[in-house]
């Protein structure tokens, strides 16, 4: 809390801060509490009324779904109801290119993705992607 706050909730503190002011000080500040305090009355009346007129037009729909016959349920199931179909995995490619390892392996490659570091050696020594195809 504040040390305004404090002194201006403490009726010592306000005694001795109004010690050393005239009156018409003390009233001019008085006028303007007043000010402020009305404006927050008015202000917590405005969301008061803003409250009950939120309250009203829930039970306004609420009375008109139940002439139709419609249960929060209802509403609930058809926003759920219809979920995103999940994505399909696109199948595998098939294998273009085969090749043989270092340790005499062989493997195979579809031709996407890093190119193996064998057939990139045998690509820079002259020879053609064609060659290995399957």
């Amino acid at each position: 809390m504040s040390d305004l706050l404090r002194s201006l909730r403490n009726i010592r503190s306000l005694r001795a801060v109004a010690k050393n002011l005239d009156v018409e000080h003390l009233e001019e500040i008085l006028e303007k509490v007043k000010t402020v305090l009305e404006e927050k009355r008015e202000e917590v009346a405005q969301a008061a009324q803003q409250e009950a007129e939120r309250l009203k037009s829930l039970a306004e729909v609420h009375n008109f779904l139940k002439e139709k016959g419609i249960t929060p349920e209802d509403l609930i199931s058809e926003q759920t109801a219809a979920p995103k179909a999940p994505r399909q995995k696109r199948p595998a490619r098939p294998a273009k290119y085969q090749f043989t390892d270092e340790n005499g392996n062989v493997k195979t490659w579809t031709g996407q993705g890093r190119t193996p570091s064998i057939i990139q050696r045998a690509l820079d020594a002259g020879k053609s992607l064609s060659d290995f195809e399957i």
